[in-house]
Order: structure tokens, then C-alpha cells, then sequence
């Protein structure tokens, strides 16, 4: 009998529902460009999850829950670029 893959299982920042780590949205702070979407879920930096609910977008993109998240101010440009990249 087979054994079933471990599936790492992360957190939406935002309602909390624990899903598996692929299907979230990873975002993620660089010192160099600032808060961005990370498709890949491997780069460098504080990173936090973020499932596709439009309420859970609207809400990290309001409210200071990003930025206690990512532990960094979010800037004017920073929401935008998160706002155009969002997913549909």
C-alpha cells in the first residue's frame, strides 16, 4: 500500500482557513521591491498566505492585516501592485 504525499498546509492571513500550501496566494516582502505576489512560493523573504476570496483580498489590501502579516509598512504602490496582480 502506497503512502499518501505530505501536503504542507498553510494559513489565510486574513479568514484563517487552513488549506493546502499550493492553493493559497504566497506574498512576500523583498527590501529591493517591496510587498509582491510570489507564483512560485520559493522566494527570499517574510511571506504570508492569502486564499482567491475577493473578500479576503479587499480586506488584506484595506485594513493593516498585510502589513502586520509581512511586519513592514505597505506602501500607496505596493497595494496597487498587489490590486493589479491579484487573481480573478
Amino acid at each position: 500500500m502506497a503512502r499518501q504525499k505530505h501536503k504542507p498546509q498553510r494559513t489565510c492571513m486574513v479568514c484563517r482557513q487552513t488549506m493546502d500550501k499550493r492553493s493559497l496566494n504566497r506574498l512576500v516582502f523583498d527590501p529591493e521591491e517591496g510587498v509582491v505576489l510570489d507564483p512560485t512560493g520559493k522566494r527570499n523573504g517574510r511571506g504570508a498566505y492569502l486564499c482567491s476570496k475577493n473578500a479576503c483580498w479587499e480586506q488584506a489590501l484595506t485594513t493593516d492585516v498585510l502589513e502586520r502579516a509581512l511586519r513592514t509598512p505597505l506602501s500607496g504602490e505596493d497595494r496597487a501592485r498587489l490590486q493589479d496582480s491579484r487573481p480573478q
